[in-house]
């Protein structure tokens, strides 16, 4: 998939260039309002576009010009790309059989021939045995799992993944992904034909472009990941990198991790304005040359000890509690002289420290927990 697109909805302008391999699962992350949808919609033909789209070796949008004398515009009914989002939106009258086998009728495939390919993607999707019911009759994950199967039933050359986890239960949307990385076949994220040959599949790998909301999703299925914000690509790469590392304030918050912009000291160590001295790995900072150093908040101990001679070295400092916040088994802090740093501490290790307000503390952070990348380096 090659897509470089402008489109516009009322006033919100996009613009978005990139590819999407056969077999590669591309996350698509950003804050609501960022575009993420507007650029699935502008790829599935429903939003008209200026720029190019191509899927397959099939050029679906294309402006006039050479080597064109007319614009190009398939549509969406002829684009073989699948878009499924939230909401399943199932045939409410039709059985999970005939909901799947849809698809393939639509493209003038035979009836039983129709029905043998819904039960096959029923089967591997776990819903063989519900196959004569009604939508209205599955839990909200199994219509979910359906509408999986009717998507893929179809044979796309494309799948585009609007959040489809969103509206699911925690074990729904875990049984979800799983779902959508063993249809393409992938480890890690990436495409892998000799698992994909094992399982004895015969499909086609094609791309898929998944929007998501939580960063966790693009860590768990993706190779690659773009992040969005007010209608443009504003970092991209290997999703390690864009999460382990991102390039800005705003990516960092996305992903959740500390981003603090330091100056190389010349023995290998970055100093941060408010004087924190960070060792970690990555790019080898120079002295004086701009640089960043990022880390989880999780990845930083506090403790009540040893006070006074925390700040003696790398990696360690002393602060006095001045916010906390809960999180999902435990408390975030953050101290008055690092308002921007944000640390994680266990429910269990709170309550031992008495955590209160106005507090001092010691932090502390492993080397191998913190990505130093020099400003240079981030640009490219």
């Amino acid at each position: 998939m090659r897509v470089d697109l402008q489109a516009r909805r009322g006033g919100f302008a996009l613009s978005a260039a990139f590819e999407a391999l056969p077999g590669e699962i591309l996350a698509v992350i950003g804050p609501n309002g960022s575009g993420k949808s507007t650029l699935l919609n502008a790829i599935a033909g429903i939003l008209p576009l200026h720029g190019s789209v191509e899927v397959a070796g099939r050029v679906l949008d294309a402006p006039a010009g050479s080597p064109r004398t007319r614009a190009v515009h398939v549509p969406p009914a002829r684009r073989r790309i699948a878009l499924l989002g939230q909401r399943p939106l199932l045939f409410p009258h039709l059985s999970v059989r005939e909901n799947v086998a849809f698809g393939p009728r639509a493209q003038g495939v035979g009836r039983v021939e129709a029905r043998h390919r819904a039960e096959q993607r029923l089967e591997e999707v776990g819903l063989g045995g519900l196959a004569g019911r009604r939508p209205a009759e599955l839990s909200g994950g199994q219509q979910q799992r359906a509408a999986i199967a009717r998507a893929l039933a179809a044979e796309p050359d494309a799948l585009l993944l609007d959040e489809p986890f969103a509206a699911l239960d925690a074990p729904s949307a875990a049984q979800a992904r799983r779902l959508i990385a063993a249809q393409q076949g992938t480890v890690d994220g990436r495409y892998d034909g000799a698992a994909d040959a094992e399982r004895g599949s015969g499909r086609r790998a094609i791309p898929i472009v998944l929007v998501t909301h939580d960063p966790m999703d693009a860590l768990i299925l993706a190779a690659r990941t773009i992040v969005m914000h007010d209608g443009a690509i504003v970092q991209s790469g290997p999703t390690a990198e864009v999460l382990g590392h991102p390039r800005s304030e705003f990516v960092a918050a996305l992903a959740g991790v500390n981003r603090v912009e330091a100056v190389g000291t010349g023995d290998g160590a970055v100093r941060t304005s408010g004087g924190l001295v960070l060792r970690g790995h990555g790019d080898a900072v120079g002295a004086g040359e701009p640089a960043s150093a990022v880390f989880a908040p999780g990845s930083v101990r506090a403790d009540a000890e040893d006070l006074e001679t925390v700040a003696s070295g790398p990696n360690r400092w002393a602060g006095r509690v001045a916010q906390r916040d809960p999180i999902p088994g435990g408390i975030r802090l953050h101290t008055v002289e690092h308002p921007g740093i944000a640390v994680d501490c266990p429910s269990t290790h709170a309550v031992a420290l008495g955590l209160r307000q106005g507090q001092r503390l010691a932090f502390r952070i492993d080397e191998a927990d913190v990505s130093l990348r020099s400003a240079a380096s981030a640009g490219r």
